[in-house]
């Protein structure tokens, strides 16, 4: 009987459906991440892995699988897979697009909304010191409406995103490799420009794009140099992409006003500069932390499993297989 081993806890939903199958399934149920000595011993006899994107899959993991057929990522992002490997090995991976763009846009909007108008900062002023009470001048923010949003990456998030900030008023401008339709480009209030004139005009940054060898460190010194001082940035898509020294350097320098993460370079890692800093807004990867967005990833994960074990189309595969 072949088997699939699930390297972490996922939604009921994937388990209600295998079930319904021929598989052995495996999985892995400890809170912590699973370690590679545990992963390899798992693998080792398994013809289908799930895994989530905090797992990392390389080449020595791979090697532990001398059975496996399909990768089925539990994440948009594949960077924690060696996918050019696994295309040598023959082995499909697959990840789940689509399902968390509406979460991911509204985690989004509100990480811009409550670096914005200081709500973080705010709750944590009223559960240690107080506040003397409404003043004219006391702990100010500011408005949205009139602010130029740039979106670095206009993908299907990126455009979540414009789409749901267009509605506060505010200008949008975009970069990316190729340009979108002029009539979605309207659609959306948003006007192609280069990086650097997105970086030099915007008040309020974001990224919406994959990490891959080109984005590695793709906001740098040098480029929040070319940012306003009362910019502020938001990352809801890859940590590495952003580099978090200079970020931390730069965030200290007050070279621009502030910043909001939910996704870190070193993750589940963040320094303690960053944790100790006033203006940013730290959240632990939530972008698509909904019950809707993870029951759909489930779904999409168990249903390519089962359309390899009765070798039907598989849907979402990465790597060229």
């Amino acid at each position: 009987m072949a088997k699939v081993f699930i390297a972490g806890k996922i939604p009921d939903k994937a388990a209600a459906l295998l079930k319904a199958t021929d598989l052995t399934i495996d999985m892995y149920t400890d809170d912590k991440l699973i370690g590679a000595t545990t992963l390899k011993q798992h693998v080792a006899d398994s013809d289908f892995l799930i895994t989530p994107l905090s797992t990392p899959v390389d080449r020595d993991v791979l090697d532990h699988a001398p059975k496996l057929k399909l990768i089925a990522n539990f994440g948009a992002g594949t960077n924690n897979i060696d996918t050019a490997y696994a295309k040598e090995l023959g082995i499909p991976v697959t990840n789940t697009p689509i399902v968390s763009t509406v979460s991911t846009a509204e985690s989004t909007t509100g990480l811009i909304i409550s670096l914005m108008h200081r709500i973080a900062e705010g709750d944590h002023l009223m559960r240690t010191t107080g506040f003397n009470g409404w003043a004219p001048l006391f702990f100010l923010g500011h408005e949205l409406q009139g602010k130029t949003l740039g979106i670095i990456g206009l993908g299907q998030i990126g455009q979540a995103v414009a789409k749901r900030m267009h509605a506060f008023d505010m200008p949008i401008l975009y970069t990316q490799h190729h340009r979108l339709p002029v009539s979605r480009e309207v659609e959306l209030g948003a006007k192609f420009v280069s990086q650097a004139e997105l970086l030099e005009k915007s008040d309020i940054v974001t990224l919406h794009l994959p990490l891959n060898g080109h984005t590695k460190h793709l906001l740098g010194a040098k480029e929040f140099a070319q940012m306003k001082s009362s910019a502020v940035l938001i990352n809801a898509a890859r940590g590495p992409i952003i580099d978090e020294v200079a970020l931390t350097k730069a965030l200290k320098e007050h070279v621009i006003a502030g910043a909001a993460l939910d996704v870190y370079e070193h993750e589940p890692e963040v320094s303690d500069e960053l944790k100790q800093m006033q203006n940013v807004l730290l959240t632990p990867h939530l972008g698509n932390a909904t019950v809707e967005a993870r029951d759909a990833m489930a779904t999409i994960v168990a249903e390519n499993v089962i359309a390899a074990v009765s070798k039907q189309p598989i849907k979402y595969i990465v790597n060229g297989l």
